[in-house]
Order: C-alpha cells, then structure tokens, then sequence
C-alpha cells in the first residue's frame, strides 16, 4: 500500500527509533540489478553514503545478487533482484521517475529494503528518498544528516509519483547576489542538490545590451563568427557583476573589496570580485580579444557544468529577451555586409546562428525567449504583442533550420499580453512551453490564465524571495506562499513549477518546501488538483476586502452621487450569479483618497481576461469623479460572472458594477446599500488564502536542522514569523534601502520579540552541527533585526543633526557605528555561500547602505561640527568576530577522474598558523592530509588527488592564538562526503 510521501517525512526524526524498525546490526548489502543504467549505480553509491553519514557503517556493495543478511536493493522495474510479488507488482506499474520503496522480512526476520525505480531517474529519486526516510534532509546549499547516530532502519511502504513534470530554479543574477557570481564548481554543486530533492531542471535569462547591459550568457551574432566548438570570433562588450562595475539597480556602487570594513575584506582574494569567466577582464572586457574571450569562458563553463547537469538527469535551459535586441556592434556589421537588421530574413538567420552556436558550444534542452518586462509594469499595445509573436515565428523557424538539439519555450514577467495572458496559445505551435515569473515579485498568486491552456506545456515560476520588497539583504521565509502557489499550479495543470532565487542557504525552508510539494501536497492542501473555488461553488458577492464610505463628498462627472461616495477595495474581486449569455458590464470607479497619481494601482479581469490594466483612478480623473468603464460582449457560460482584482500599488478599489443583457440585469452598489435600481452590497465570501499551513513543515524542518530536543520548540518560532517576518529595509531594488525610519526603536522592537524567543531555545540544542546551524539562523535572524535598528538610529541622528544639536549627534553617530560594526559581525556570522559573501559586498557597496548609514551622515555631520571626527568615529578596517573556517562552495559529486577543487576562507584577525585538509576514501583507512595554498588575505585553495572512488574530507586550521578550528565543525566523526559519478554518467 501506497504511503502519503509528505505525511511520512514529517513524522520527525524521533520515528526512526519506533516500532517497525530494524536494528542496525551487522553491515548492510546494497544490490544494484543488471543491467544497471550510471543512474541506477549513482543511486547504489548514495544509498551507502547515506547510510554512512547516518550510522557510521559502510555498507558492502556488492556484485552478489543473492539476497541474504540485511540487504538494501537498487534496481529498475522488471529486473531480476526484484522477486518478491508484492515489490514486482508494484513496481510493473511505475513510469518514469517515479519509485517504491518498501520492506520485506524473510522467515528469520530479516529485512530486506527495495529501492525500485520506473526507470534509473526513478531509481535515483528512490534512493534520495530513502535517505530523507533515514533523517537526512537536502537544500540548494547543501545537506542536513544530524549530530544523532540512527541506530534503526525504518521500514518503508511508499510510491512517490511527481506531481510536475519539470521541478527546479531559476536563479537570477545581475546583482551582486545569484548566478553572476557562479563558477563551474557552484552550478555543479547546485545541479548534484537538485538531483537530491528530486528537481529536474534549471533555467537563467539573460539581459541583453541596453536592457540594462549584455550579459555573457547568450551570444548573438552570424555563422561565421564562431568555430566548431563554438568559440566565437566576433562579439561585443558583456559582463556579470563584479566589484568593480557600477551596478544598474541600487545602484551598487564600484568599490574595491580591499577597502571593506570590519574584516570584510578578508574574505575576498582580489579587489575585483567576479566570477572566473571575468578575471583580468573586470570591471568589463576592453578590447574585442578580451570580449571574445568572456563570451568563450562562460561556453566552456557551460559546456562542464551543463554535462555534468545530464548525468544527473537535470535539465538546463537559457534565454534571452523577445523582440530580439541585437547589440549595437552587430547591428553595425550587418549594416556593412548590406544587410538590415530589421529585416525578418534578418533576425532569422541571427537566431539561426545564436542556435548553432549553443549546439557547438555546450548542452541544452531549452531555450526560452522572454517577453518584455514592461509588460508587466506599463501594460502592452496590440501592436508591440504582434512583433512579439512574429519575432517568436522568427526564432522557431530558425531553430527548425539549425538542427538545434533542444526545444523552444517562452518566459516573461507575465504570461502573455494584457488583453488575455493566455493569448499565446492560440498564436503559437502546441510545442512550444509556456511559462512566467509570477508577478508584483511574487506577491501576486499564480496567474490563473495557465487554466486556460490545454495541450501545451506550461510551467509556473513563482518567487522564492523578493529583489524588492522585502530585499536581498534580509531574510524572506514563505513556505506557506510556497505551498499555496503550488497548489494552485497543480489546480491550474501546469506541467512545471520552479522558484526563482538569487540566495540558496538563506532560503532553506522556501526551496524545500517548493520542492516537496511538487510530489506531494497531502495533508496541506484541502483539495489537490483543485482551486478552492473549484472544490465548492462560489459564494456570491465580494470576495473579501473593506468597504469605505465618504458621504455628501461632491462627486464630479456624476449625476449619481450616493454611488461614488462608497466603495470597496483590497477585495480580490466579486463572484456575480448571472443566467448564461452576453453581457455589457460597466465598472463604475472614484479614486476618494489619495491627492497624486502613482498612489493605487490595480488589474482587473472579467472572466479571466484583463480588461483594465494597471488602472489608476486618479490619473484617468482625478480625485472624487466618476469614471465608467464600459466592456462589451463579455460571456458568461457557467451561470457566474466574474471580476478579478490585482493590486499592483496599494489596494484598488471599485464603487459600482453593472451587468446588463438579454438574458437579465445586475447592479451592485459596491460598499453600499441599495440606491435606486442597484442593490446593496454584500456580505463577503472568504478570500483565497495567500499562505496555507506550514507547521507540521517547520516540525520536520527543525526537528531535521536543530535537533529533535530544540525542534518542536524552534519550529513553533519558525511558524509564527513565516509570511510575517518583519520588513527590516525600506524598499528598493535589489537589496532595500537603510532609509532612516523616524520611528523610536523600543516601539519597532516589538515586532522583533521572536529573536529572544529563538533565544530562549538555543540551551535545548545538543550536538555540534546541529548548533552551527541553529546559530547560523539565530544570527540571520538578530541580523535581520539589526538592520532595522540602524534605520531607527539613523532616524535620531537625523532629527538631532537637524535640531542643531551637534554634540549629541557626534554621541548618536558613535552608536549608529556600533549598530552598523553590530550588523557587519552578525552578518560575517552567517556567510557560508557566494549569496552569503554577496550581502557583505551589498553591505559596502550598495548606494542605499553603507553610504546611507555611515559614510553620508560622517559628512554631515564634520560640517556641523566643522572639524573632521577622530578615529573613534570611524568603522575600524579589524575583523572582531569570532574565527572561522567558510567554504563558499561544497561539492557532494565529482565526476570520475575529477580532482575536487577546493577553496577555504580562514576568517580571524590574525593570519592562520596552518590550514590543511584531510581525506580518505569513504569509510577507509586513515586520513592524509594535503596543506593547503594561500592566495590572499585570508583565502586558501588545495585540491584533492582525481577521484576514482566515493571520498570524504575535513579542514582543520591552527589559529595565531593557538585554537584549533574544524571544517565541518562535526569533523572527524563525521565529514563531508564525495560521491564519483560511475563513469558513463556523461
């Protein structure tokens, strides 16, 4: 019998010591079937890895097929180990990726434990699983295997079926944080964490030039310009982020690392951060030598990693913006060859080439073209969707032309153009997917067009963290929003669902959550494969919002006054019973608040289409005057007409509909009671909830991470602040802003009572790792609220300086230092991944943070006081924290013959006495130890002999001051572990 897979995994750690285990006492077999595909052997490996890291026995890998003693079975539907009825019968059913697990006992009671997959992706699928079934838990940064020895294996009776087709991320760059800042080595270790929470697929876009800048990810140019490896002859100016560039959005100000405080720099090698395809090209490629050779890098680094990403079976996928935007150099080229850029023929043959050159360079199975991102924020015109499609036509003959291995698909920041987001499936071929980011940064729900689409591939993209709101310099926790767009992807029949991400340590608890529910929604959503409107009928009337009332105003435009002077707003819209036909619908608006434009911004829908988008009253009519909008023909097929509101700026609002037809009439005084033929409003019917549960999520994760003696504790902190974390920065792309906030800090203070909470738990955390990672979030955390209080102090500081009072801002600035040094040293704390060494660089360099907070209230306040300020007043270059070892970048899979390149940041105020690693082969032998290089400041780099078999590793550092510090802190008991690829994983 089947087992609901998310019911199990969060029973909790302390399960595994229940009933209907087996003991661990003599070494475990594992039995891989024959013929065995690289994935199913890959699979064999992991299973004994995990059992390693969870008990401390390696188990046998045996060739020996006989089933005898304890025994772990990895193979594929219909092959010869699996003879048991009851596993063969269950797994003759399975399809591709899919798996069973399950526990049979022999006559003596000795268990056997079946790992079968539909195909070897599934088995894959399985053993990961099976390893989650022993306590270990997987994220993008890394995995969780627990300070606690398992002294039982569980048995096990589970199917587990994807829900999606196509799992994974798209991660994002062009800041500081994200992809810009990858090597081969990050996306590998990203694709190998992918493969272990059962996600299949990664996607980037690329900007193109002047929408803000090149980037190097995507080429664009002519057949000759590149040989047969793709190594292109002709290009143009592009470039990732580095330290060095001035960054569009913030804007991120250039500045060397060199210059950063408070022991910043000390994480960086070179002044010049960048990825490895920008060095001694920085801040962008001079010379066209030098932009020939970024463009050659990043194909070779696509080339390994992308490789590397098929043995795993995750599939890759990059893209660029439509209409095509052909860089101003090839453009000019074309010019002289006698060609016009503008000329279909034209774009086809660039695109034809952009494909060829993929094919020649690295591997791909998509490329997505993206519709403008303005479509979003300033709607689109009928003519600008027409170029749009013919463009598209353009790119998908010419990949036809190509022979390109790989599939078109589209992507934007909406799904399609403001008339109807579901118009491209009428315009394009049936094989092309579909997909968007979800809008307003994800704060919109998934767009409820995808229900419209039949017989195409769609995929939902929504946000695992904001580049806005909420900034990528804070901390974001949405499991509950992860899980409601989840669901309402699985409603809506998409085929893929994927997070968008800069960070990955930081949003554990979002990817994990995103990643389970593309397998499993029992327990969570209350109707799967259904919306909630879909699982009862809709109430009539409103759909949640407040209602507002401004009586005897004087309505312009109006001969009606008593209906403008009511209305209702952040509403998600009405449900209206209509009798079947067409109607004439008038939405009747009054903007009774705000003085300016800009200030409430809204889309509307009837019946799902957009009918007004990005409507803002006050623009259209000013403040207190009528505005009718009137829309014809609008159908209505299953007895409801329906208004749908999306609010884009502060909460919309509406004072009227009228609904008029053959069939009947409806007039609703929105807000209001009956006036002369309209009648009253009503009451409302409960909106969909942005966020669903997550406790019993946060039972698992914690109990995972921390412990299962501080896990119910921390997880109910954890569950109270999920959608509710405060906003610590003021808005601004992509980080906030450390804008002063005028407000005391011992009334925001208030909102930031889950830090003491958090750390009244921390005496219940036992074991080494698991206090790590409990610390690493509790110091997020107090970070998290620590950028908050500067904004506070800032803001006296502010008031001070205006008041004249320049001695007491000389004290106030003194404290707003030591809240920035507090900042800094909680931040250090934390930094463990480039997302982690991204925010320190965000910290300095950011226009809206340092220079905010310390270096521009410096200034003013030398010219009130008229002398410069001592050094007392100024942000000390030492690193004061505690010593540390950081690796930016932890690989868990290595390719056969592959010598795994290290490179380790011993953070402390003095230069370590020695850095060295010590490895062996997994579970054998004795440690060697390999001394490490240094490169600068407090980096150092080593690598490790080729692999031919699984390995695991430690770092041990001797400080200056005599103490001695361990990489992982649980090391030598228990290592990071490396498992090589068997070698036909290509």
């Amino acid at each position: 019998m089947a087992v609901n897979i998310t019911k199990m995994a969060w029973l909790g750690l302390a399960a595994l010591l229940a009933a209907g285990t087996a003991e661990v006492r003599a070494q475990e077999r594992i039995v891989v079937g024959e013929p065995a595909c690289s994935l199913q052997r890959l699979a064999g490996r992991e299973v004994r890895r995990y059992l390693y890291l969870r008990t401390g026995r390696l188990a046998v890998l045996s060739g020996d097929r006989e089933l005898r003693g304890q025994t772990i079975v990895v193979a594929c539907k219909g092959q010869e180990p699996v003879a048991d009825p009851a596993v063969r019968a269950a797994a003759g059913k399975l399809q591709p990726q899919e798996f069973v697990l399950k526990t049979t006992a022999g006559p003596d009671g000795t268990r056997t434990w079946w790992i079968v997959g539909g195909d070897g992706q599934g088995a894959l699928y399985g053993a990961y699983r099976f390893a989650e079934k022993l306590g270990v838990r997987f994220y993008l940064h890394g995995d969780v295997a627990g300070d606690e020895r398992l002294t039982a294996i569980p048995d096990m009776d589970e199917t587990g079926r994807p829900l999606f087709a196509l799992r994974g991320v798209n991660p994002w760059g062009s800041h500081p944080f994200g992809f810009d800042a990858w090597s081969s080595d990050d996306y590998k270790a990203i694709f190998a964490q992918l493969a272990k929470m059962r996600m299949n697929f990664l996607g980037v876009h690329c900007y193109p030039e002047g929408h803000p800048y090149a980037e190097p990810t995507v080429w664009l140019g002519t057949r000759g310009d590149f040989d047969d490896r793709g190594r292109v002859t002709a290009s143009y100016p592009s470039h990732y982020f580095n330290t060095l560039v001035k960054g569009h959005w913030g804007p991120m100000r250039s500045g060397a690392t060199g210059e950063f405080s408070f022991g910043g720099s000390l994480l960086f090698e070179d002044d010049a951060w960048a990825p490895p395809v920008m060095a001694g090209h920085c801040p962008q490629p001079q010379t066209p030598q030098a932009c020939n050779d970024v463009f050659n890098r990043m194909g070779e680094q696509f080339r390994d990693a992308f490789a590397f990403a098929r043995g795993l079976g995750v599939k890759t996928c990059v893209g660029t913006e439509t209409p095509v935007i052909m860089p101003a150099s090839l453009r000019e080229r074309l010019k002289q060859q006698g060609k016009n850029p503008d000329d279909p023929a034209v774009v086809r043959e660039v695109y034809e080439a952009m494909f060829r050159r993929i094919a020649a360079s690295h591997p791909l199975d998509y490329f997505w073209l993206w519709t403008p991102e303005g479509w979003t924020w300033r709607g689109n015109k009928p003519e600008q969707y027409s170029r749009t499609v013919a463009d598209i036509c353009l790119a998908i003959e010419a990949l036809e032309k190509s022979g390109a291995p790989f599939r078109l698909a589209t992507s934007g920041w909406v799904l399609g153009p403001q008339h109807d987001r579901a118009a491209l499936d009428r315009d394009l071929p049936k094989d092309v997917p579909m997909s968007a980011i979800s809008r307003q940064l994800g704060w919109s729900e998934v767009d409820e067009a995808y229900g419209r689409i039949r017989a195409r591939q769609t995929w939902a993209i929504p946000w695992l963290e904001s580049d806005a709101q909420h900034g990528l310099a804070a901390m974001q926790l949405f499991v509950g929003r992860m899980r409601r767009d989840a669901a309402d992807a699985l409603a809506y029949g998409c085929q893929g669902l994927m997070g968008l991400h800069w960070r990955t340590d930081a949003l554990g608890p979002n990817v994990s959550a995103l990643a389970q529910a593309a397998w499993d929604q029992g327990g969570w959503n209350p109707a799967p494969g259904r919306l909630p409107g879909q699982a009862a009928a809709p109430r009539d009337g409103p759909i949640g919002g407040k209602v507002a009332n401004y009586p005897g105003r004087t309505i312009a435009k109006s001969d009606d006054a008593p209906l403008y002077q009511t209305c209702r707003y952040d509403m998600g819209g009405y449900n209206l019973k209509l009798p079947n036909g067409r109607y004439r619908v008038t939405l009747k608006f009054c903007e009774p608040h705000f003085d300016a434009a800009d200030k409430r911004i809204g889309d509307f829908t009837l019946q799902g289409k957009t009918v007004l988008a990005g409507l803002d009253i006050f623009a259209r009519t000013g403040k207190f005057a009528a505005l009718d909008v009137t829309f014809d023909g609008v159908e209505v097929a299953d007895g409801w007409l329906r208004l749908g509101v999306t609010a884009k700026v502060s909460m919309p609002c509406i004072s009227a509909i009228v609904a008029e037809g053959p069939a009947g009439t409806r007039k609703v005084n929105c807000g209001g009671p009956a006036y002369k033929d309209y009648e009253a409003d009503t009451e409302t019917s409960a909106a969909k909830p942005r966020y669903l549960a997550c406790d019993d999520f946060y039972a698992d994760w914690a109990a995972a991470n921390f412990g299962p003696a501080a896990g119910p504790a921390a997880a109910k902190v954890f569950t109270a602040i999920d959608g509710r974390l405060p906003i610590s920065v003021a808005g601004g792309c992509p980080s906030g802003s450390l804008k002063a906030d005028p407000a005391p800090w011992e009334n925001v203070a208030k909102a930031y009572a889950f830090v003491e909470e958090l750390e009244q738990v921390r005496p219940l955390v036992r074991g080494p790792g698991n206090l790590e990672r409990f610390d690493w979030w509790l110091n997020s955390l107090r970070y998290h609220r620590s950028l908050h209080e500067m904004r506070c102090a800032l803001g006296r500081f502010d008031a001070l300086l205006k008041a004249r009072k320049s001695d007491a801002a000389l004290t106030q600035y003194k404290e707003l230092l030591a809240l920035y040094g507090q900042t800094y040293r909680l931040l250090l704390e934390t930094v463990n991944t480039p997302g982690g060494l991204a925010m320190v660089v965000n910290l300095e360099n950011q226009a809206q943070f340092r220079p905010v907070v310390v270096d521009g209230p410096g200034r003013r306040l030398e010219a009130a006081l008229g002398r410069p300020l001592g050094d007392d007043a100024k942000p000390p270059k030492a690193y004061q924290g505690r010593p540390r070892l950081i690796v930016p970048t932890v690989r868990s899979v290595v390719a056969r013959g592959e010598a795994l390149r290290l490179k380790v940041i011993a953070l402390d105020n003095q230069p370590v006495r020695q850095l060295s690693v010590f490895w062996r082969p997994l579970g054998k032998g004795e440690f060697s130890r390999i001394q490490t290089e240094h490169v600068a400041r407090a980096v150092y780099r080593a690598a490790l002999p080729p692999a031919g078999e699984d390995f695991e590793y430690y770092i041990e550092a001797a400080t200056a001051a005599g103490g001695k510090l361990v990489w992982p802190t649980t090391a030598p008991g228990l290592t990071q572990s490396v498992v090589v690829l068997p070698a036909d994983a290509k």
